[in-house]
């Protein structure tokens, strides 16, 4: 903290390191200069020419270094006076296991006239325009300012500042922020007040956020107290909720935000049981499994039984292979007979994707999952695998489950399904450990359902053909 306006100028994350492999370097939010570069500042303005103690003022401190030591809350107070009296006290409010500061500018008005004003805080950082890639995790997030108007959460990208100029609006409940990707600068002013907001560009890549409360009065020999929450650290979504439980919308989930939310909660749930998210990710996908059980039991009986009519379509094939109208009549007349629908072999995948794109945003989004370990060589489930044994046993799986399937009709659907376990394992090479993970245990849940179902309905037609050539006997 800076005796110059008592500005937050430096804030370093003890527990989260750059990355995995460099434990001593460790994710800086606030800095002066450099990549890291990110500022808090606050003041007060007056009218009327009146005192006012800007970020600009210099302030007084009673000690050089403040340490929490064993106690649960530390107030790092400034303060900064002018002859007639005015007085402005900034007091900084630190709580153990808490990523929240509270900040209190108290101004006592010693002067003979009434003093017209308000606060301000201003959130100074970089906004580096960044594409999302499902291949990249380190580069794929945003990175810039982040406001909320009371309604909904908007990210602003720096070139749309740069062209339309000063970003501006009122709420009595909103908030400013920037975030980049599992991290967040934020300030949240006194909810049922009155606030503007503006976010403007400055220079190529940093941008400034401010909240000004409308003006108070403040009668001589009185004073008042303008606080606001900040929070400098990682988006760790129950302390998130504890400010505002709108900071949450800075964890961008994107348009599966209500898949992944709930999806997050029941991880982080079972999480607590466990104290592993690789465990974690394993026992949701059994119970995402059970709850479409039932859904994916009446896809997986039709499967069985195309299997078993798989002699029957090949001699259709064979006897209409010159006339493609008589085929497509032959085959439809066949699946009517038997009771079987072709596309029902699509359904699981239409239950699953949704699910697979939700998990795969929570992996990303989710700071709680940051270099979590799971098990042996997986060491970070937000990347991928080092020796890509997941995507292999994944690929292996799949090769599995097809072998449980009947084999599509057209020879070229059959070519293109021998070959998407291949396909497959080279995608999800380059994707979270984590999401290969749940795709890992749920094919292998699903190969074990289809084994199930085929072979009950095996039984049910083995059973069926004994009760007709009984029928026939008598």
């Amino acid at each position: 903290i800076s005796t110059a306006g008592g500005t937050l100028q430096g804030a370093t994350l003890k527990a989260y390191p750059v990355a995995k492999d460099q434990p001593d370097t460790l994710v800086r939010l606030l800095a002066n200069d450099g990549r890291e570069y990110g500022l808090i500042e606050s003041g007060v303005r007056a009218i009327g020419g009146a005192a006012e103690a800007t970020h600009l003022a210099t302030f007084e401190a009673a000690r050089r270094s403040y340490e929490l030591g064993n106690a649960q809350e530390l107030i790092v107070p400034l303060t900064w006076q002018e002859e007639s009296g005015f007085t402005v006290e900034k007091r900084y409010r630190f709580t153990r296991g808490s990523y929240a500061v509270g900040l209190e500018q108290i101004v006592t008005n010693g002067s003979a006239a009434p003093w017209r004003g308000a606060e301000y805080v201003r959130i100074k950082g970089r906004s580096i325009k960044m594409e999302r890639s499902m291949f990249d995790v380190d580069t794929y997030s945003f990175v810039g300012p982040i406001i909320y108007d009371g309604d909904k959460s908007e990210k602003l990208k720096h070139d749309d500042l740069i062209e339309d100029g000063k970003f501006e609006f009122s709420s009595p409940s909103g908030w400013v922020g920037s975030i980049q990707h599992h991290f967040l600068r934020a300030a949240v002013p006194t909810r049922g007040v009155d606030y503007k907001y503006d976010v403007q560009a400055n220079g190529d890549i940093a941008t400034s956020s401010a909240i000004r409360r409308s003006l108070v009065t403040i009668s001589p020999g009185a004073s008042d107290t303008f606080a606001t929450t900040l929070f400098i650290g990682p988006k760790l979504q129950e302390q998130l909720e504890q400010i505002d439980e709108t900071l949450k919308l800075t964890v961008d989930y994107g348009w599966l935000t209500i898949i992944s939310q709930p999806l997050f909660w029941l991880l982080s749930f079972v999480y607590g049981y466990v104290q592993n998210w690789g465990v974690a990710i394993i026992l949701v996908t059994f119970l995402i499994k059970l709850a479409f059980y039932k859904l994916t039991e009446s896809s997986g009986r039709s499967m069985a039984k195309m299997r078993q009519i798989q002699p029957r379509m090949k001699a259709l094939q064979d006897r209409y292979k010159d006339d493609k109208p008589a085929l497509s009549q032959a085959m439809m007349d066949l699946y009517k007979r038997e009771k079987v629908n072709p596309a029902a072999g699509c359904l699981p995948i239409l239950i699953q994707m949704p699910f697979f794109l939700a998990f795969y945003w929570v992996l990303l989004e989710s700071v709680e999952m940051r270099q979590a370990p799971f098990a042996l060589w997986i060491t970070d489930l937000s990347t991928r695998d080092p020796y890509f044994i997941l995507p292999l046993i994944m690929g292996a799986a799949m090769f599995g489950q097809q072998k449980l399937n009947p084999a599509p009709a057209d020879p070229v659907q059959a070519k293109v399904m021998q070959i998407m376990p291949i396909m497959f394992t080279v995608f999800f090479a380059f994707f979270p450990s984590g999401l290969v993970l749940y795709w890992v245990t749920n094919t292998l849940l699903s190969i074990a359902q289809q084994w199930n179902v085929n072979r009950v309905v095996e039984a049910e037609t083995k059973a069926q053909k004994a009760k007709k050539s009984g029928k026939k006997t008598s």
